[in-house]
Formats: structure tokens, C-alpha cells, sequence
């Protein structure tokens, strides 16, 4: 896997992923950003959930569940001390769909957690991750 960053101005990069896609990051306006683009930590809790999200998913799907709708949100909190890395992270699905059983979504995250998401078993090194949901019920 590879990745490119560029330089565009002040505190403004483009990033470019091996496959080809972009996204622009800057920094905040204390440090000279204009407010133009995702700051790299955000992208890093981005990236978590989109991995967990994934594998819930997957495993939900294979699970036989009729998943409509997954929403994660992600709360980060950072160190006061540089370097400052992610110490706690909360992560809370909002899983939808028709009868979907708990302890399916709970089996899900807990196999995304432990085991298939690289991006979580990463951020784990540095912060206490929790999670929880809730199933939202379409009729």
C-alpha cells in the first residue's frame, strides 16, 4: 500500500492514496490553515471507523441480518502533551434495519474490534477504546 502527501501552501497538503484518490488536509488557523480541508487526526479516526463500519457490516450481512443503514460516530479525546496521540476513543454504532438481534451487532463489533479492524487494533496501542449501540427498527 502506498500513499503520497504534497505540499500545496502554508499548512495545506493533498494527500493521494495508492488507488488514486485525494483529499485535501490542512491545519488549523492558529497554525496557518484556512480551514480548507480535514486536519490529519480527524482522517486517522475517519479511517477507524470506516474499517469497523466495513466489518460490522460484513458480519452482519453474513449473519443474515437485513442491516438498512450503519452510522458510526467516533469521539476522540487527545493527550494535553505532545506528542498528542488519541488516549480514549468512543465509538458508537447506529445500526438500522428489520428484527435485527443485538447480540448480532454485539458479536460484529466485538469480532471488528478484536480481531479485524486494523485501524482500531492500531489506535488501541495508544488509546482505551470503548464502544456501545443501539438498533434503530424499520417496520
Amino acid at each position: 500500500m502506498k500513499a503520497r502527501v504534497k505540499w500545496v501552501e502554508d499548512v495545506m497538503f493533498l494527500g493521494e492514496s495508492g488507488t488514486g484518490h485525494t483529499v485535501v488536509m490542512d491545519g488549523p488557523e492558529e497554525a496557518g490553515g484556512h480551514g480548507t480541508g480535514m486536519r490529519p487526526m480527524e482522517l486517522l479516526l475517519l479511517g477507524m471507523g470506516g474499517c469497523t463500519a466495513f466489518d460490522v457490516i460484513e458480519i452482519l450481512k453474513k449473519s443474515r441480518q437485513d442491516v438498512h443503514d450503519c452510522v458510526v460516530e467516533i469521539n476522540g479525546e487527545r493527550s494535553e502533551e505532545i506528542p498528542k496521540v488519541y488516549t480514549n476513543i468512543h465509538v458508537h454504532f447506529k445500526v438500522t434495519g428489520r428484527d435485527i438481534k443485538s447480540s448480532f451487532v454485539e458479536r460484529a463489533i466485538t469480532m471488528s474490534t478484536e480481531k479485524y479492524c486494523s485501524a482500531t487494533l492500531m489506535m488501541a496501542k495508544t488509546a482505551t477504546i470503548t464502544h456501545d449501540f443501539e438498533i434503530i427498527d424499520v417496520d
